[in-house]
């Protein structure tokens, strides 16, 4: 049994604390309102930024999962969230003379700032253009040279039960598409928590991984295939100004994940699409 320590234990987090509390490790999820938690994990209230944000960490903690979000879309958000309150929290081990086995820090594909439908992998170029992935970058740069052994899962688009937004604007006929391809890639909240998991129990884990499902999806396919479950209109091509900007669109490989031994409970947004659509029956 392992002693885990879930920094940002919402919508990602309490699904991974459920996994663990269920396979009988002791799970703590700190996080700024901790009343909705599932049974069975031990609340921390706090606020890493704060002057006490790190006193009720337990000690010997075993793994630290870093899975929190920025409060707000401003990069001075951004960088307390992902630079700021990491390091607190390294500093924080680091008066306690903690060393834990092992962090597992959740990133972005947003490091990637590939746009032309092409493929990426973890070896691929990361020169974002925007704030939210250049502070992503140095925050995975902090967490691996870091003295905790660390490793990082760069997410794509995270989807699950009550993120309905996509399957919402299809039902009601409010889905368009942009006149070019558009790959998006996507993962779902339970494989996320299951990856997570996976990668923690590795013993000698690579240091970043992909964490997306096994296809890269056009934007169009996306929608078009949820139209014909839901027996909605079929989405339109965009007019102008209605399309998302395309700055986005590339495709990520997961070999990496796949070979180290993960298996996808939804390996696409099929399989995925009709678990979060048979929970709102």
């Amino acid at each position: 049994m392992a002693r885990v320590l879930i920094a940002g234990c919402g919508y990602v987090g309490s699904a991974l604390g459920e996994q663990l509390v269920a396979d009988s490790h002791e799970v703590w999820g700190l996080r700024r309102n901790p009343r909705t938690l599932p049974p069975g994990i031990h609340p921390i209230e706090a606020d890493l930024a704060g002057p006490d944000g790190c006193e009720d960490i337990p000690t010997d903690i075993d793994w630290i999962f870093y899975l929190v979000s920025p409060s707000g879309s401003e990069d001075a958000l951004y960088r307390r969230a992902y630079i700021e309150n990491l390091q607190a929290l390294f500093d924080a081990l680091d008066r306690r003379g903690q060393r834990p086995k092992r962090l597992l820090f959740a990133s972005s594909t947003a490091v990637y700032e590939q746009h032309d439908g092409g493929w990426v992998d973890e070896s691929s170029p990361t020169q974002p253009e925007r704030f939210a992935g250049k502070r992503l970058l140095e925050a995975e740069q902090l967490a691996l040279s870091s003295r905790v052994p660390a490793a990082v899962v760069r997410f794509g688009g995270i989807y699950g039960p009550r993120r309905t937004r996509l399957i919402d604007r299809v039902r009601e006929g409010r889905a368009v598409y942009p006149a070019e391809p558009q790959f998006t890639n996507r993962i779902h909240r339970d494989d996320c928590a299951g990856v997570l998991k996976h990668l923690i129990e590795l013993d000698e884990p690579e240091p970043i991984y992909l964490g997306v499902d096994r296809e890269p999806a056009d934007q169009k396919t996306v929608l078009n295939w949820l139209a014909g479950v839901l027996g909605s209109p079929e989405p339109r091509l965009a007019g102008p100004g209605e399309a998302r900007s395309a700055r986005g669109n590339k495709r990520c490989r997961n070999d990496r994940l796949i070979e180290s031994g993960y298996t996808f409970l939804y390996p696409t947004f099929r399989e995925g699409y009709r678990a979060v659509l048979e929970g709102m029956d």
